[in-house]
This record gives C-alpha cells, structure tokens and sequence, in this order.
C-alpha cells in the first residue's frame, strides 16, 4: 500500500511541474554570441527572430538588465566583468543561458 501511494504522489508531482511549464517551451534556433563577451556587445538570434524581452541576472539573483530588442544586437558595454544569467522571452517562450563578460 506504501508504494501505491508512493506511486500516485510522484504521478501528481510529475504532472503538476508539467502544467507549470506549459506555455512556456525553448526557443527555436537560440544563438548566444560571442560568449564570453568581451567589446561590451552580445548577438541574440532566433529562428523567427521576433522582438525580445531581455533580463540579465548577476550570480545573486539581482536584476542587473530589463531590456527589449528588435535586431540582434545587444549592448553590454555598462556591466561589470563576471557570469551572468540571460532570460530571452520571445513570442511566449523563454530560454535562460549563462553570459560570461570579461
């Protein structure tokens, strides 16, 4: 009986992270480059290449970056040196890379 309810929780588990992540798959055709960075631009593409809402995070979790873009090119020249995280949110998709700058 232990292991019936054992099963049912990790069923209800699996599926509940499942309808969390509906809505919100990878994006086709990421490019993330150069990476590392290192004069103070980065190039973001797509395969549809549509607007993007761009937030960078430093290795705390604090919000350095919000921005939009509509080419690819984006411009970095005001962070410090160090890794970073990249969020990319194009057409209700997201993608999260690290983003190393020197």
């Amino acid at each position: 009986m232990k292991h019936l309810y054992l099963i049912v929780t990790m069923l209800f588990i699996s599926f509940s992270y499942g309808q969390v992540r509906q809505g919100n798959g990878e994006i086709d055709g990421l490019k993330l480059y150069p990476n590392p960075v290192t004069d103070g631009k980065v190039f973001i593409s797509t395969t549809k290449n549509a607007p993007k809402q761009i937030a960078i995070y430093d290795v705390l979790g604090t919000k350095v970056l919000e921005t939009k873009i509509t080419g690819k090119e984006l411009f970095l020249r005001d962070l410090d040196a160090g890794v970073y995280v990249l969020r990319v949110f194009e057409l209700n998709n997201v993608a999260t890379r690290k983003l190393i700058v020197k």
